[in-house]
């Protein structure tokens, strides 16, 4: 299940930079949107799942832990998982988009929807693999270091434990901004629009049987079965 859950995740990332490659340069309004959301894909049968609310079509894929941004990076959060969802409609459709309008139902515990969290919750536990299995490197050099120091009296010269390194400011900084770019855009929109949005579950994805994601907003009512 988890090799499926990265093959998906590479055809998303090779989906975004295609469209990146076959855009024109954006406008002044264009930049103004690209600073939230994701580039919707090029139909709802492009993701997972797809259901109608009203005149809308709203999609979705489980991404697990994973966050996937459009500039490629990955990031990972042990608290929440991740679901992409792009919005569609009529030509010249508008749509009051609230990321509150999505509730998640894992039925591997048999649970009541989980509402879904502003994004910002999710900085608490994000993480970069990339920088994680760096710093990783690192701490098992400075302990091996530690444990090679010079006996004396039965000491170390130098006994005090070696600390794990921090993401440094200005990294973290740019990882949650990433992310912030990543979210479902909320407030009336022109369709389609796209995003991730988030919901709290600490427990592993690989564990997951079924789940269904709940959409219930002014287009109306949708459930979409997702496969984790």
């Amino acid at each position: 299940m988890q090799l499926s859950r990265n093959w998906r995740i590479g055809i998303s990332i090779a989906a975004l930079c295609l469209y990146a490659q076959g855009q024109n340069p954006p406008g002044k309004d264009a930049q103004v949107n690209e600073t939230k959301g994701m580039p919707p894909r090029a139909t709802p049968g492009d993701y997972q799942a797809q259901a109608p609310a009203g005149t809308v079509t709203v999609a979705a894929e489980f991404m697990g832990h994973a966050v996937l941004t459009p500039g490629g990076a990955t990031y990972t959060t042990d608290d929440y998982v991740a679901v992409e969802t792009g919005l569609f409609g009529p030509p010249g459709a508008r749509l009051k988009i609230s990321s509150a309008d999505f509730s998640l139902r894992i039925l591997a515990k048999k649970a009541k929807p989980v509402p879904s969290e502003p994004f910002g919750a999710v900085f608490r536990s994000l993480k970069d693999p990339e920088w994680e299995d760096a710093a990783a490197v690192e701490l098992k050099k400075a302990k091996d270091s530690k444990g090679s120091g010079i006996s004396t009296g039965g000491k170390t010269q130098d006994d005090t434990p070696a600390v794990a390194p921090k993401m440094p400011l200005p990294m973290r900084r740019a990882m949650e901004q990433n992310v912030e770019k990543c979210v479902l855009p909320e407030g009336d929109r022109a369709l389609p629009q796209a995003g991730v949005v988030f919901f709290p579950y600490r427990g592993k994805a690989e564990s997951i049987h079924a789940i269904e994601l709940i959409y219930d907003g002014p287009a109306g009512k949708a459930t979409l079965k997702l496969q984790p």
